[in-house]
């Protein structure tokens, strides 16, 4: 069984465009986030699916492998899929979904992912780490509530579990956005038709929950961030500048 990373990365971002790039630190992003994962012990290959020349031509030259893929996918799953097949990925390999504005996502976080993934006979898993309840209501966090085996219930971006006597003082677990998938599933998940809670809350892993799939989810501590301002681009060129973020 082979574990492969591949990273999503796209050049057009509302917030943040051509992210990928930025370059402030002396590295392009995507470099940081390549060279992050290639640090994990269970990963064997990294691999950047990009529709975008500049990106490709970026990663090649520091050495990186970047595979193209079509400019009309409509979500992450459908590139990290259309990538595993260019690469030949068999149906027993592991594929590991990480964003490509997260260069801090920690090595060790990657490794616990594909071992959980292996060690169980579900088809997906993922990552949370839990947070505080102030920070529960916000709708950019997006929360995970699981069952007494690990497997996820529900993501969303409402305050879940709801207390509703505010008694409960439940733990909140925010969701990371990370994925395995063995690669067998992935074909069909990325086959599968978008579901109701999926487009209503415009989170894709809704999509395998309503469709009778499981989803692992594994407890981290990390609480990092991925880059989406250019607050957050800026907190993290201070950060491995040496200053504070």
């Amino acid at each position: 069984m082979a574990a492969i990373a591949i990273i999503p990365a796209r050049y057009a971002s509302t917030r943040l465009p051509g992210k990928p790039l930025l370059a402030e630190t002396g590295r392009p992003m995507i470099q940081h986030v390549v060279e992050a994962v290639g640090r994990a012990r269970r990963i064997q290959r990294v691999v950047v699916a990009t529709d975008d020349d500049r990106i490709a031509t970026a990663v090649t030259a520091f050495g990186g492998l970047a595979v193209m893929t079509r400019k009309d996918h409509p979500c992450g799953t459908d590139r990290i899929n259309e990538a595993a097949d260019k690469l030949g990925a068999g149906d027993g390999d592991i594929v590991v979904n990480v964003q490509g504005d997260e260069p801090e996502m920690p090595p060790a976080c990657i490794d616990t992912l594909v071992e959980l993934l292996a060690d169980s006979q579900d088809p997906m898993a993922t990552l949370a780490t839990p947070m505080a309840a102030a920070q529960a209501g916000d709708p950019n966090k997006v929360k995970v509530v699981r069952d007494s085996a690990g497997r996820a219930l529900y993501f969303s971006r409402a305050a879940i579990p709801h207390d509703r006597d505010g008694t409960a003082r439940p733990g909140y677990l925010l969701h990371l956005g990370i994925y395995a998938y063995r690669r067998a599933f992935l074909r069909l998940f990325a086959s599968l038709p978008p579901t109701p809670a999926e487009q209503a809350e415009k989170l894709e892993q809704l999509r395998a929950l309503e469709h009778g799939h499981h989803i692992l989810v594994g407890v981290v501590d990390y609480h990092g961030c991925g880059i989406d301002t250019p607050e957050d681009y800026a907190a993290f060129v201070r950060k491995m500048r040496g200053g504070t973020s």
